[in-house]
This record gives C-alpha cells, structure tokens and sequence, in this order.
C-alpha cells in the first residue's frame, strides 16, 4: 500500500507517494538522501536520528523533537520537518560554534542529534535555563566520553539567548536573528497553510474497517518490534482515524483522548492541579522525544505488563472509551486484559478515551518504579497507589504492580483487605503476604522471580512510607 503524503522538508515542499508505515527515518536517509539524521539504535534509544516536527494547530506552528527511527513517514503528512541539514547556514550556527569550541563534538556521530534537541529547545520554550536546555537533550547519547562539552554549550547558549529575551522579538525572530535557525522558518507557517489549503483537511478513515493488520498509535514499541511486517502489511495510523488528543474536566471526571502524549500528560495544568509530582514521576517514564509521540491508547493496548502509563491509569480505576465507529462501549481498565496480549477488545474497535473520577480532597496518589537504569528504562517492577483515607482509615484503595504478572496487574485482594483497616505496619505487613500469592513473576533479564516480588513488596510499602510517615514504623516492616 501506498499513501500521498505532502509536507515540508526543510526548506523543499515534498510530494511524495510512500508506505505510510515505512519509518521518517528510513525516508531521509534511502529515498531524500539526508544522511546526517544518523541510524544507531533504531529502537529510539540513543537519539542520533531526532528531527524536530512542526504541525500546525490553532494556527500556530508547534514543534517537538521526536526520534524519527519511530516515527511512521504517515504522520507527517500536512507538517514540517526538520533536520541537521535543515540547521545548516553558510556558516556555523551559535550551537554548531559551540559545540566546537566547547570539544562537545568528539566523534560526530551523535552530534547532529544533540544539535536538533539544543535548538529544539529555544524554538519550543518560552523561558530558557541552563537546566532544562541540558534536560531537552535527555534523549540523546554519546558514546565516547562525558557530557562537559555539551553541557558548556548549553549553558553559553542560554545566557546568551536569555539576554536577547529582554528584546521585543516574536519567538520565532528571536531564533532567527539569533542565527540558531535558519532565515526560512519565518515562512513555514505561512508555507503550511498554503499547503494545507490546497491539499484539503486530512478526510478520517471510517473506524469500521477492519482490513488493516496494524493500527499504529504513536509507534515507539510497535516500530521496533514489528517494523519489517508493518512495511508488508495494510496499516492506518491513529492520526487518520479522528481519534482526538487532549485532556479535560467534565463532571467530575479527568477525560484523556487517546491520541495524547505522554509529554502532554506531564506538561497538563489539569494533571497538575490533582497530581503534583505528575512531572517527577513522568522524568522516569522515557527521554522526550519518546514522550512526545508515545501515546495513551498505544500505551494501554500494546498490553506490555510494564507499561507506566498503564499502571498510573490502573490505580486511578480509569475506564476505556471503545469504539468501532458506529457504537461505543465502555470498560473499567482492570478488567480490559485477559492474558498475555490478550485483550477484551474486538478488531474494529479503537480506544478512543481514557476517564477516571477526580480524586477526593482525602486521596493520594504516589508512582514508584525499579529500572536498571534510573531514568528513561524500562521498569524491572512499577506500581501505583491511589487512597483515599480518613484519619488513619482506608476508605478507598487502588493499587497496580507491573513486571509481577502476564499483564498489567490490579492488585484486587489486597486493595479489599485494606478497605476499612487502619493504616499502621501490622496491616502493612499482613497486606503484604496477600500481594505476593496475586503475583506470579517470571524471571527474565530484567531480574528473577524472586528479586521481582521482594522489589513489588518494597515499592508497596515505599507507598505508605512516603504518603504515611507518620502512621509507620520501618523497622516494624524489616
């Protein structure tokens, strides 16, 4: 299959019949010959391949970094992309200079990555430190040594950007009178449109068809696993199937549309206002450009039993919106998996919403997760605890475990055995013995059986530790 795809390339306007599933990536480098958008791990893991995207939405043109080695050339229909060539000037920009002088550039290879995050950043935010320019890069890896370098560009970079700020400069003239980007993105809005106009909106397949073998959402997991079948196979994308992203309150109720990030899930003001640690717990879900495109329904129906995403929604008792296209039905999350990969679902049928009541002004929420690596891995063992108590008594409990089960698992014995005790460490500890006999781990690279139910028991006590401190004695636990 095939699919006409119009978009911006750099500074070139490209229309272009390609499989929608054949990744950005391969695109640039086979068929557009841009060979600087570098192939390393193709799993989205070390950053050589980040692009910036720019779509457009209220009429404004909003750009983010995501790794292109994932990203299906489908989604990019109607946008602009941009890559180290897409940078280039007739001379080096600010952070090319820097990275120079500053030795950040080492072998290369992973250069050109770093230099699309850096100026990803000052394009994308409004406010700019030394901090979070070195955290945009938080996707990108170098292999040959440390990071000073880098780290001293981005620091001379924002202090010189930040006394340019002071300037009455739109964003955009800022960037480009500053020479980080080039003369030509002052007309990509304007660019896009006339290329939207003339195209038409994007029409939304009907949901009812069910000929396509993959419905791709986001594509960080499926892309790696089943790349070369997706490129032999009929697919659609999420984006063209009307599934809406964004997040919203409606009696009583958080409403989460499928097709939104996990980076606006950690950047919702919404998110914030009931969960104030949402960013912390969301810096140990992935780098940003996996945020940026990994999406809620694609979270959730991949089925992975380590899915962080999936295990906030499991201890805040969500419910699934489905539909085919015709009809909807609603299911609660802990009852959507029936086994390994096995879900309550039909084919034609898309995840169009995730919901969950607003917690009570009695509740707390934590996220704990064990990875190999603290930030941006996979989790060895996750879990979430949503409570709602008075005093010391447990009106109200939901928690999930991941890693300790075929599927992302709510905890339904123990969560009933809490209910109505008293938060103290002998309830803890008699609580503790029914969690391990709902668990059934497997020993794996991410640890041992064993190793798993001892980490899936320490996390649920780190819940009441951090929530409680008062209420627990530790030693009392050991």
């Amino acid at each position: 299959m095939t699919q006409r795809l119009n978009f911006i390339l750099n500074n070139q306007e490209v229309d272009t019949s390609q499989h929608p599933g054949m990744s950005l990536l391969d695109y640039l480098r086979q068929e557009a010959h841009l060979t600087g958008t570098k192939e390393g791990c193709k799993e989205g893991d070390c950053g050589a391949c980040t692009v910036l995207i720019g779509e457009l939405i209220k009429d404004q043109i909003q750009y983010k970094s995501v790794n292109s080695c994932l990203l299906p050339i489908g989604d990019v229909d109607q946008k602009h992309i941009v890559t180290i060539e897409g940078l280039n000037r007739e001379e080096l920009s600010p952070i090319q200079t820097e990275m120079v002088n500053e030795g950040g550039t080492q072998c290369g290879f992973c250069t050109p990555g770093f230099v699309v995050s850096l100026s990803g950043y000052y394009l994308i935010n409004d406010d700019y430190n030394t901090e979070d320019a070195i955290d945009s890069m938080n996707g990108n890896i170098c292999r040959c040594t440390g990071y000073a370098g880098i780290k001293r560009t981005a620091h001379k970079i924002t202090k010189k950007l930040n006394v340019a700020l002071n300037n009455n400069h739109s964003k955009i003239e800022l960037v480009v009178g500053e020479k980080i980007l080039p003369e030509y993105f002052l007309d990509v809005k304007e660019r896009l449109n006339s290329l939207i106009n003339k195209k038409g909106s994007k029409v939304a397949d009907d949901n009812s068809n069910s000929s396509y073998l993959y419905t791709i959402s986001g594509g960080t997991d499926l892309m790696v696993q089943s790349w070369e079948d997706i490129l032999k196979s009929d697919i659609t994308l999420i984006s063209d199937k009307n599934i809406i992203s964004g997040i919203k309150e409606e009696n009583g109720k958080i409403i989460i549309g499928g097709a939104t990030t996990a980076s606006a899930i950690e950047d919702s003001p919404i998110m914030a206002k009931y969960f104030p640690d949402i960013k912390e717990y969301f810096s140990l879900f992935g780098s940003l450009p996996i945020k940026n495109t990994a999406t809620v329904a694609g979270n959730i129906v991949n089925a992975s039993p380590i899915a962080d995403m999936t295990n906030i929604f499991l201890a805040l008792n969500s419910t699934l919106t489905l539909s085919n296209g015709s009809s909807k039905r609603k299911i609660l999350l802990k009852d959507f998996y029936k086994g390994y990969k096995t879900l309550d679902k039909k084919e034609n049928e898309l995840l169009t919403f995730v919901s969950f009541n607003i917690p009570k002004e009695n509740s707390f929420f934590n996220f704990e997760k064990v990875s190999k690596r603290k930030y941006l891995d996979i989790a060895s063992v996750n879990s979430s605890i949503l409570i709602d108590v008075e005093k010391d008594l447990i009106n109200e409990i939901n928690i999930s475990a991941g890693g300790v089960s075929p599927i992302p698992l709510y905890l339904k014995k123990t969560c009933e055995f809490l209910t109505s005790n008293k938060i103290n460490s002998k309830t803890l500890g008699e609580a503790s013995e029914i969690l391990q006999d709902e668990i059934s781990p497997i020993s794996d690279a991410r640890g041992t059986a064993e190793y798993k139910s001892l980490l899936l028991r320490q996390l649920f006590y780190a819940h009441f530790i951090k929530l409680f401190p008062e209420l627990i004695i530790i030693e009392e636990l050991l």
